[in-house]
């Protein structure tokens, strides 16, 4: 299975199951409060983490970015090519 096919599936069953709990289409026994205060706001507490997480994530990253000097060099040699290809043709820069 791809990657994209695992993900549909695994929010394919979440869903199915969710909205069983929420119409109570399976007999479980929950408390009132978590079917009428819980399970509805379920899906957007399950958003804003994601949400969080991701930025998290991202901040994390971003703060423990390695440069790379090797990188750096290689970019420059290529900007320094590009120039002079373009040099040759006439275009001026």
């Amino acid at each position: 299975m791809t990657r994209a096919t695992e993900a549909a599936a695994f929010f394919g069953i979440t869903a199915t199951i969710y909205l069983a709990l929420l119409f109570q289409w399976i007999p479980i026994p929950l408390p009132e409060t978590v079917q009428e205060f819980t399970l509805p706001v379920l899906p957007w507490w399950a958003l804003v983490s994601f949400g969080a997480y991701s930025l998290g994530n991202i901040g994390y990253h971003v703060m423990t970015f390695r440069d790379c000097p090797e990188a750096y060099h290689e970019l420059q040699t290529q900007i320094a090519q590009a120039q002079n290809d373009l040099r040759s043709k006439g275009i001026s820069i």
